[in-house]
């Protein structure tokens, strides 16, 4: 039985999850191609504040891509050019390039697809027990290009080649250690702390969430900032956001955010 991802939302925050647990949710290419068509959507919904990734159980945030249907999915290599560009690459893109935070929250394994997935999201809350790693060098298989992004923008060149030449599997404090994960809690809290994160989260100003993640991919790119966009880093002046934040702190209140 193929594989779906499964949407929810409610009140703002958006729950997306990688379902397949016979195979411990490996994504299959209509996983790939759903979770475009979903993220798409989600950027494009004004009232979406927060997403949540998961992965449909508590055994595997997602163990990879669907092995057995490799031999016929990239059989030659235009059909693997389009496999890994079209629906994979396609699909992180589309995680990375969401205008809103977006949490992975992991339980078990997240391993290879998996890892890349939750790579592309802004933070990643993990359970003790998960494990991590991309071990496809075992598998006669190279990393495509255009899947290491999100990796390689997270923890950097030399982390990335650690586990793509090992092929290891860390646990999670080592995880944690080398800059894949944002916080390790208990198994039994990870839902729980996801969900506290996701409430944070939303708390602010929406606006000013959307602007923080915009800035931090500009200044990515290594390019001095023009005088238009310095200009534009005041924005929130002219919102009612910062009129109600300002009010509410001298009130000594809670703020309340509309995102505008």
């Amino acid at each position: 039985m193929p594989g779906e991802i499964l949407f929810s939302q409610d009140a703002g925050l958006a729950t997306l999850t990688l379902h397949n647990p016979d195979k411990l949710n490996a994504v299959d290419a209509g996983m790939w191609r759903s979770l475009k068509v979903r993220m798409d959507a989600i950027n494009a919904d004004p009232e979406v504040r927060c997403v949540v990734l998961r992965g449909a159980g508590d055994k595997a945030f997602a163990a990879g891509g669907d092995i057995e249907e490799f031999i016929t999915v990239r059989a030659t290599v235009d059909d693997a050019l389009h496999y890994h560009e079209e629906l994979v690459a396609a699909a992180l893109d589309a995680i990375r390039a969401c205008p809103v935070p977006t949490v992975a929250q992991i339980q078990g394994a997240c391993v290879g697809g998996g890892l890349e997935i939750a790579g592309c999201c802004d933070l990643r809350i993990a359970g003790e027990s998960s494990r991590f790693g991309a071990p496809i060098n075992k598998l006669g298989f190279s990393m495509y290009p255009g899947e290491m992004a999100g990796l390689l923008d997270l923890v950097g060149p030399a982390v990335l080649l650690e586990i793509l030449l090992e092929g290891r599997i860390l646990s999670a404090t080592e995880a944690l250690a080398k800059g894949l994960l944002t916080r390790v809690v208990a198994d039994g809290e990870v839902e729980s702390e996801a969900a506290a994160t996701a409430t944070r989260i939303m708390k602010g100003a929406p606006l000013v969430a959307r602007w923080h993640k915009q800035w931090v991919h500009r200044l990515m790119q290594g390019k001095p900032l023009s005088l238009e966009e310095k200009r534009a880093a005041f924005d929130f002046l002219a919102t009612a956001d910062y009129k109600e934040g300002l009010d509410a702190f001298l009130a000594k209140r809670a703020p309340r955010f509309t995102g505008h």
